[in-house]
């Protein structure tokens, strides 16, 4: 249950507030104060002034029609203009003074009340507002300076609309782990009688979207017990110090409130190694440091559980890591098909879909996608659905927001010409083909030449038919080749090459390489590491750790690895010329074909 609070207004309001003040003062409030100290007077008591020589400086307004002049005490008088041509002699004759402009005075102590106090006044009030404010939100005026070193942790209690683990699917060996630390805040006795401790801290690490703040959040609901939520940002500061001031309020709340759950999302905001080097951030490792204390083994288990999610765990320091803080670490991998299945149907509960959807056959076109690309997944084909004005949910709309997750929207502006699309029809059936009449390789699901907003002219689709966890050397020699078959393609009917095959390319040199470096799949180094990974579940980043000849070496195996695969594919094309056009027409007339359909020709 949250609570819904009304946006912070920023400084820069008041700031505005304060000046809008100011220049109404100046240009309002003075001007007419100024106004009200002329006296108006009528052009006889002017006249007679004049003759007994009392006026001080004279300005003849003609636009106005008035005439403003002064007495010999500075006194400010206004009349109106009559018809007088001896007016200017006259004046001359008194002695008055002829001034281009007289300036409309205001009362001296007027004006520095007006000008100084006031500003000052408005600026002292707002300052005052702001600092009761602050204050309170702190805790009062004896607490933390303007409540920068106060945890804003968010606090979830427990709601019965809260997440479950019955929402949580396609992580089953996650929520068991998790399910020991729900049992174990429902029942401490049982655990205590054994003498057994659960873990004060658990990690939870997987890449980005695989659910496990959700997780985190399912716990908290299974449990029924307070659920702190806070990033690891959060805990940044510009003073040193204020982190780790925020890390102790954060821990005092949650021992005032144990049981409970305390969350902190990406930890490696404020848990990265500590490598001493000079200049380092003095602020991150005090609020570390304040961190490895307050999980300390010196206490005994007070029922503040501690969760904490990250997609790079090898960045972490490791004291954080080590038993009596971090004591579990609890994997959540990317779903395999069963689990996919699963997220897709609690997903799809909140959607209307038609008798005949098939989620195991979603389920393998989606491989690799985690559980928020699943989720989007379904509402991209809900949204389709709405705006082709159908009131269910069929199987093409999942299809096709597969394809949309995978390469974007189709681009109903993109008009190939006429060779352009007989190239793409040629490169994408030469994929289809090499992988089709390879062993080992995914069955075509589907091939299309509609250009995508991804930038993809065409793709071909291939699905595997059930879970794959492991890769033999020749299924790798073989997916390069059906990589390379697109550029063959092009090469054996228009002799030339275009730049439609860079992304092939680019997959299959790096699949070439890592090939050698890391799967041990070459003669010459045999099973010797080349290449490491950094960031796995961050994209995969690798550095080479070898000697400038060995990467030459490398180089050299890379390039005679692809052009082997490159020449193989080359071969079933030319050994297959009459299906390769017949399929090609067939795609260039239809631009979009099914597996079943390819493989009818094909084996026709």
């Amino acid at each position: 249950m949250q609570e819904v609070k009304k946006p912070k207004k920023p400084l820069i309001y008041y700031y505005v507030i304060v000046m809008a003040i100011l220049l109404l003062v100046n240009f309002l409030l003075m001007p007419w104060m100024a106004q009200n100290q002329v006296q108006e007077v009528d052009y006889g008591t002017f006249m007679t002034m004049t003759e007994n020589k009392q006026i001080e400086e004279v300005q003849v307004d003609q636009e106005e029609n008035q005439i403003l002049f002064t007495d010999r005490n500075n006194n400010i008088y206004k009349t109106g203009m009559m018809d007088d041509p001896d007016l200017t002699q006259r004046l001359f004759d008194s002695g008055a003074k002829f001034s281009g402009e007289i300036v409309e005075h205001v009362s001296p102590v007027v004006s520095f009340l007006v000008s100084w106090i006031l500003p000052i006044l408005i600026f002292v009030g707002i300052g005052q507002y702001m600092s009761r404010k602050m204050m309170s939100k702190a805790g009062g005026p004896n607490s933390m300076i303007f409540g920068m070193g106060k945890s804003n942790a968010k606090v979830y209690v427990k709601s019965s609309e809260g997440i479950r683990f019955s929402d949580v699917a396609g992580e089953d060996e996650a929520k068991e782990n998790l399910t020991e630390v729900v049992d174990y805040l429902h029942n401490p006795s049982k655990y205590k009688e054994v003498g057994a401790d659960m873990p004060k801290g658990i990690l939870l690490v997987g890449p980005p979207g695989t659910g496990k703040t959700m997780l985190a959040k399912a716990v908290a609901g299974e449990a029924g017990v307070p659920f702190f939520s806070m990033s690891g940002s959060e805990f940044v500061e510009m003073f040193v110090g204020m982190g780790a001031s925020k890390v102790r309020d954060l821990f005092k709340q949650a021992k005032e409130k144990a049981p409970c759950i305390v969350f902190i999302d990406e930890i490696d905001a404020i848990g990265q190694k500590r490598d001493g080097r000079a200049g380092g951030n003095d602020e991150r490792e005090q609020t570390l440091n304040q961190l490895l204390t307050e999980m300390d083994g010196f206490e005994s288990n007070n029922g503040v559980i501690i969760l904490a999610a990250t997609n790079r765990p090898e960045s972490l320091d490791p004291a954080l890591t080590r038993p009596g803080r971090f004591d579990r670490r609890v994997p959540v991998e990317l779903p395999d098909l069963k689990g996919r299945e699963e997220i897709l149907r609690v997903h799809a509960k909140k959607v209307r879909l038609d008798e005949s959807v098939d989620f195991n056959k979603i389920a393998r076109m989606a491989s690799g996608a985690s559980g928020a690309e699943l989720a989007n997944i379904i509402n991209e084909a809900a949204l389709r659905t709405v705006r082709d004005g159908r009131r269910y949910v069929t199987q093409s709309d999942l299809e096709e927001s597969i394809e949309v997750v995978i390469a974007g929207y189709q681009k109903k502006n993109a008009i190939l010409t006429d060779q352009e699309k007989r190239i793409v029809a040629y490169h994408e059936i030469g994929h289809a083909l090499v992988a089709a009449k390879q062993n080992h390789s995914a069955p075509v699901q589907k091939i299309t030449i509609v250009p995508r907003t991804s930038g993809a002219l065409g793709y071909t689709m291939q699905v595997e038919e059930g879970n794959h966890y492991l890769m033999l050397k020749e299924e790798l020699e073989n997916k390069i080749a059906t990589l390379t078959g697109g550029r063959a393609a092009e090469e054996l009917v228009f002799q030339t090459s275009s730049t439609g095959a860079s992304n092939d390319i680019e997959q299959a040199t790096k699949l070439a390489r890592a090939m050698i470096t890391r799967y041990g799949m070459s003669k010459d180094f045999d099973m010797v590491a080349m290449e490491t990974v950094t960031n796995q579940y961050l994209g995969g980043d690798t550095s080479l750790a070898c000697s400038a000849e060995s990467q030459a070496e490398i180089d050299r195996q890379v390039v005679e690895l692809v052009k082997q695969q490159h020449a193989r594919a080359m071969k079933i094309l030319e050994e297959n010329r009459s299906k390769l056009d017949e399929l090609a027409k067939y795609l260039y007339e239809k631009e979009t074909i099914t597996g079943e359909e390819f493989m009818k020709i094909l084996e026709g």
